[in-house]
């Protein structure tokens, strides 16, 4: 299927590449389908896009790229709703909200997106009673 996108213009996805978030993301509860797409000569920010909204695409990063000692223990409700049956089948992404000059931008850590690669599914998991705010500089933390 074709989609438009706000970064990469037309694109075509096979429905396998579809990620589903069966009570959408939170403050876009309408929005259930996304797909991850990788920005050219880049291996760590991809675009989560939305399926039937062309402008609304989140940048996201794998949060182990900056933050090494990220740890995140997802809840039973979460494993049970995604139906995660191993750790390996779980993917962890961060929301960035990206600023200009790029190296101000920050990760919402207290809010990973995780997905189960297996069957595609994901939600947004709000973190509580952790050190993780909602705006981790990046660039700080890759130099630390």
């Amino acid at each position: 299927m074709k989609i438009e996108t706000k970064y990469h213009g037309e694109k075509e996805i096979k429905n396998e590449d579809i990620i589903t978030f069966s009570s959408g993301i939170p403050g876009f509860e309408s929005e259930k389908e996304f797909t991850l797409l990788s920005f050219p000569d880049n291996d760590v920010f991809y675009a989560l896009q939305s399926i039937s909204t062309p402008s609304l695409s989140f940048v996201v990063t794998d949060p182990f790229s900056f933050f090494i000692d990220y740890n995140v223990q997802i809840d039973d409700a979460t494993i049970e709703a995604l139906s995660i049956e191993k750790e390996e089948d779980v993917t962890l992404l961060n929301i960035l909200t990206v600023r200009d000059p790029f190296e101000e931008t920050t990760a919402n850590l207290q809010a990973p997106l995780v997905i189960n690669k297996k069957t595609n599914s994901a939600r947004q998991l709000i973190l509580t009673g952790t050190p993780y705010e909602t705006r981790h500089s990046l660039f700080q933390a890759k130099e630390a």
